[in-house]
């Protein structure tokens, strides 16, 4: 008799959503696997309306270097976001997520180029909350494109909360700042009362 393989497990829907409804995301211990929740004190946001383009990236923007499209390739987009020498994104985080996407809560932003993936992020959307997970360039600059994006289209579709949860040097070139935790969930109860879309 053959022996089947496990099933991988996922975190179900409604309790994922329900967590980020209340300030807390998860994370996968990189040796075990084992998922914990996290809402950090302070916890890093981009202001909207303080974003910064670096001038070289402008440049490059205006260049047209890259075709952005939106959820083409989701679960391309979050495996390439998983390998790195140690990742938070487990198998379990990467069939969680896809879950959210196939019910239209968890989106990609990507940059093409010649037809090919070069590079992209990718978050959930819950009505004027983006929480941003992760990023990935396989070209110079593609990340950076995805995230110039995904700001304007955030601005142009009235959201009001872009959450990148810990601030790095590399979020803080662009005006990542941190706020306090009771702040964040003020900002974060004010922007789910307004119902935006992130996609039609």
């Amino acid at each position: 008799m053959q022996s089947r393989r496990p099933k991988t497990r996922i975190i179900e829907p409604d309790f994922l959503l329900t967590a980020y409804w209340s300030g807390y995301f998860p994370m996968a211990d990189p040796i075990s696997g084992e998922i914990g929740w996290y809402s950090p004190d302070p916890r890093a946001i981009i202001d909207l309306e303080e974003f910064r383009i670096p001038r070289s990236l402008k440049l490059t923007i205006k260049k047209g270097s890259f075709e952005i499209r939106l959820n083409q390739r989701f679960e391309e987009v979050i495996r390439a976001c998983s390998q790195r020498e140690e990742t938070w994104i487990s198998e379990e985080i990467v069939r969680s997520y896809l879950q959210l996407h196939r019910m239209g809560f968890a989106h990609s932003v990507e940059c093409w180029r010649s037809g090919a993936l070069a590079g992209g992020l990718y978050g959930v959307a819950l009505r004027g909350a983006f929480f941003g997970e992760s990023m990935f360039s396989r070209e110079r600059d593609a990340s950076k494109v995805a995230l110039a994006h995904l700001v304007e289209r955030l601005k142009q579709r009235g959201f009001e909360l872009l959450d990148t949860q810990f601030l790095t040097p590399h979020l803080a070139r662009f005006g990542a700042k941190e706020i306090s935790r009771e702040e964040y969930l003020e900002k974060l109860k004010r922007a789910l009362l307004n119902p935006c879309q992130f996609v039609n």
